[in-house]
């Protein structure tokens, strides 16, 4: 027992006091003998015994009143079970990824665990409160109310070793309480690992009622018809999926078209025609479970036409032809000594058909197109020079080419998740006839295998700065040398290739993945490109590239949806931003990696116990309780006690 105020414990020496009174009060008795009555004598020998019994009594009551009153006034107190702790800083870390908006049994989860925090945490209580993207550094409940009630949900996974780092930044040596509230999808063993076992932790890990979800997770161009498109809508579905599932297609506000899907599978792809015409709308489904991934927003601008010139022979260049129409592409073949270099940069794709040496000058023109955006196809010669191949090729990446090997080999393999031929088959087949080659170039460097001969080295490979590709064949695709011409890979290969995805394709972007795109537009020195919609507007990385400009969009913008690009208000390109698909599969709670912390169902509990634990024991109550029951012993004394 320890006590706030020790020195009045000085006190006590006023016990001395009743002390004095009762011996003060203890006369010697006088003895008067009287007549010889026996009974009269008897009778004051009982009296006297019996007042000094009462004395002894009053006497211990009043000392141990006196004593209790004065421990009372020192306030006495036991030390707290986690007395060392009893300073600590609360950090509260709150999860406001997508996947907290799934219900659990009060309502969406984020909203639950906001509500819970403003309804149990007193005004005068200090803490930190750190969510994925923003963070209220020693603040109380009051100055973040609104903050909290409009805080919205955040593309950003939840990343809980990121935000114990970003927490042990801010409050270096600080002693403190964690108290963190997830729903714990898609968390690893490592995520908790910077909680140390001198901090305490407390988890809220709230479940979700139905965990049960479907994502839309791509829309892609299937096929290219006279006057329509055909899309593919991926969709995937999380748990037992019973229902049919509406689904609508949406230009604007207009509804375009609508189907239902019923889930036999767990992916399913559903295609829609569309009109081949400008297209700036969305897919969406409703599955009463989580929203961000139920719409997926894209834009189609009308098609033009790609620009294509294949450099070589004539003669060599003539299969090609046959695959870029005039209805689709503007296809020129030229002779290398005949190329008009300022042409190039207006081009989509560049073809270097089976060139003995490609000069300097033409390398760099290249290299300058392949940074704007543009692809590149490189078809080797069969005697031209492997070393000058690698020597061209080292612009690209460290790529090279190994020397010609005179061995037959069948092209047997297809990279179908490649983005070449994403679109162009509709399953997977191992059987199909194989295209072989007489003679090859080995590539280095690790370029993107696309085809693939039967000994696993690449046939077609490709390397990208995610605005440009550089298309690499290993091996003369001549009629002497490979069959490939009369394959059936041939067209769909060279036609995607050369296709312009801005110009023909589906314009939209995942946001946080800061990729980049070129815009055919010219701007003056003062002006900008800004990207907005109804709601928002941003002004994104920009870099002139003569007559195009490279826009990178970083992490914007913060909420998905349609946007338009835009020069003094004119519309220069639809465009669309989704955001990535990484908290729709539910099933991914992790919640027993945190059984070692201490795990409660709200924050209620965990004020409670940070307050049981770590308040110390006042005992002056019960001091005062005992001296009131002394008062009341001292005058049940003084009535009944004769």
């Amino acid at each position: 027992m320890q006590f706030k105020h020790p020195e009045i414990l000085y006190f006590l020496f006023l016990l001395v006091i009743p002390i004095l009174v009762h011996l003060f009060q203890l006369r010697r008795f006088k003895k008067e003998y009287f007549t010889n009555v026996r009974f009269l004598k008897e009778l004051s020998i009982q009296t006297r015994k019996s007042s000094q019994l009462k004395k002894w009594l009053l006497l211990c009551t009043r000392l141990l009143l006196l004593a209790c009153l004065v421990l009372a006034f020192a306030q006495p107190y036991f030390d707290a079970k986690d007395a060392k702790n009893t300073g600590n800083e609360i950090i509260i870390i709150l999860d406001n990824s997508f996947s907290m908006q799934v219900k659990g049994n009060r309502g969406e989860l984020l909203k639950r665990a906001v509500q819970d925090l403003l309804e149990n945490t007193s005004d005068n209580q200090r803490f930190s409160l750190v969510t994925n993207t923003e963070a209220f550094w020693d603040t109380d409940i009051k100055s973040i109310q609104k903050e909290l009630q409009t805080l919205p949900y955040s593309s950003t996974p939840f990343q809980l070793d990121f935000l114990l780092s970003k927490v042990a930044a801010k409050k270096h040596n600080v002693p403190k309480d964690i108290v963190v509230i997830t729903d714990a999808i898609a968390q690893d063993a490592k995520s908790a690992d910077k909680l140390d076992d001198k901090t305490p932790a407390y988890f809220i890990i709230p479940k979700a009622e139905n965990k049960t979800n479907v994502s839309i997770d791509k829309v892609s161009i299937s096929q290219h018809l006279d006057n329509f498109y055909e899309i593919k809508v991926d969709v995937t579905a999380y748990g037992n999926y019973e229902n049919e599932l509406p689904m609508a297609v949406y230009n604007g506000k207009n509804l375009t078209a609508k189907t239902v899907v019923k889930f036999d599978t767990t992916q399913k792809s559903v295609h829609f025609t569309l009109p081949k015409k400008d297209f700036h709308g969305y897919v969406a489904i409703e599955d009463n479970s989580l929203n961000y991934d139920n719409t997926y927003y894209f834009s189609i601008s009308k098609p033009e036409k790609s620009n294509v010139i294949a450099i070589g022979e004539n003669a060599k260049n003539a299969f090609l032809s046959r695959i870029y129409t005039a209805d689709e592409f503007n296809y020129k073949s030229e002779e290398l000594n005949s190329v008009d270099y300022n042409a190039l940069d207006k081009q989509d794709a560049i073809i270097l058909n089976e060139l003995k040496d490609i000069p300097q000058s033409l390398q760099t023109t290249l290299k300058a197109f392949y940074d704007k955006g543009g692809n590149i196809v490189l078809i080797p010669a069969a005697d031209g020079s492997a070393q000058n191949l690698t020597t061209f090729l080292g612009n690209f990446g460290g790529l090279k080419m190994n020397p010609l090997q005179t061995t037959e080999k069948q092209i047997t393999k297809i990279a179908f998740s490649h983005p070449l031929y994403q679109t162009v088959f509709e399953k997977k087949t191992d059987n199909f006839q194989y295209p072989k080659v007489n003679s090859s170039f080995g590539l280095g460097g690790n370029p993107a295998a696309i085809l693939s001969y039967d000994d696993q080295t690449p046939f077609l490979g490709s390397q990208t700065n995610k605005i440009g590709t550089l298309y690499l064949f290993s091996a003369p695709i001549n009629k002497t040398n490979s069959n490939f011409q009369n394959s059936p890979l041939i067209v769909p290969t060279f036609y995607n290739m050369a296709q312009n995805n801005q110009k023909s394709g589906i314009t939209e972007f995942t946001i946080g993945d800061n990729k980049s795109m070129i815009l055919d537009v010219l701007l003056s020195k003062d002006e900008v490109v800004t990207v907005q919609n109804e709601t928002s507007d941003f002004i994104p990385m920009q870099q002139i590239l003569n007559n195009k400009i490279k826009l990178s969009f970083g992490d914007y913008p913060e909420q998905s949806g349609n946007y338009s690009l835009t020069k003094n208000k004119t519309v220069l390109k639809n465009i669309s931003f989704n955001h990535a698909r990484t908290e729709s599969d539910l099933s991914l709670q992790n919640d027993n990696l945190f059984d070692k912390y201490t795990k409660v169902d709200s924050i209620a509990t965990v004020f409670n116990d940070i307050h049981s634990t770590r308040t110390a024991s006042e005992a002056w109550k019960y001091f005062i309780i005992a001296t009131l029951l002394f008062l009341l012993l001292e005058l049940l004394i003084q009535k009944f006690v004769k």
